[in-house]
């Protein structure tokens, strides 16, 4: 049951996030395609208004984004559930039963590993889809063709770049648009720091409760000492890349304007 309700969120996740961001009366867009091209057009028509509120196009798709985000978080995050209670069977019954034979004692810890990765990756996309729905603009920008050599969009990005290369060279004022721009971008960074950094704890906690129950396991039963050990090395080593992640965000946070700049110069 728990495998075919795995099964049906991995589809889920692939599907139906672009539908229910749909749902709201603003509608969704036909592909990523139709996605791009909306943003390219009401980018522009946002910079060239001078106005600090977002013009009615980036509003529509910066909020179908936004959707997008939650609806793929929270799928994500109930398929990271699913994986963790799968994993808890699939490993309490590798280990449970000594009697097992070999063949099914292989396919138990397989399914052990698979579980375990998939739960990690479900991690990492919950922790992508906070980041995305925390800051909605920012994590379009991506999307942007920061390559256009022609056209108004073009002459867009080379005043974005001007202005965030000299930000005192013209008028002595920031932009409101870019002001937006940058402000959102040191909160998409603050929300990966922050989940980031409760991520770390999590993980540090559950090391420690790993090797905890290591040293409480009798020498004799290897098997169980093996597997407590691999997750107390797993825990600790993902804290780490967890740690380094929070770090790197919280120093891009707290200065975003070059981190920003290196973006729209194609070096992000």
């Amino acid at each position: 049951m728990l495998v075919a309700l795995a099964v049906f969120l991995v589809a889920a996740f692939v599907v139906a996030p672009r539908t229910l961001a749909a749902i709201r009366p603003s509608g969704g867009y036909a592909g990523q395609r139709d996605l791009i091209e909306a943003l390219r057009e009401a980018f522009v028509d946002y910079w060239s208004s001078g106005n600090r509120d977002f013009s009615p196009g980036l509003e529509r798709v910066v909020d179908y984004w936004f959707r997008y985000h939650v609806a793929k978080g929270a799928i994500a995050a109930i398929l990271l559930i699913v994986l963790v209670v799968l994993g808890v069977l699939f490993w309490t019954a590798f280990l449970r039963d000594s009697g097992l034979r070999p063949g099914r004692r292989a396919a138990l810890a397989s399914a052990g590993v698979l579980v375990t990765v998939l739960a990690v990756f479900s991690l990492v996309v919950v922790m992508a889809n906070v980041q995305g729905a925390v800051a909605p603009f920012a994590s379009l920008l991506p999307m942007l063709p920061v390559a256009a050599s022609d056209g108004k969009l073009a002459d867009t990005l080379d005043q974005v770049r001007q202005r965030l290369a000299h930000p005192m060279s013209a008028g002595d004022r920031t932009l409101p648009a870019l002001d937006v721009m940058i402000s959102d971008f040191s909160r998409y960074h603050v929300a990966m720091a922050v989940v980031a950094a409760i991520v770390a704890v999590v993980l540090i906690g559950l090391s420690a409760v790993w090797w905890k129950r290591f040293a409480r396991t009798r020498s004799s039963d290897r098997r169980t000492r093996r597997v407590l050990a691999s997750f107390g090395v797993l825990s600790a080593l993902l804290s780490l890349v967890v740690v380094v992640i929070a770090v790197a965000n919280t120093t891009t946070a707290a200065d975003p304007a070059p981190a920003l700049l290196a973006f729209f110069e194609g070096g992000w």
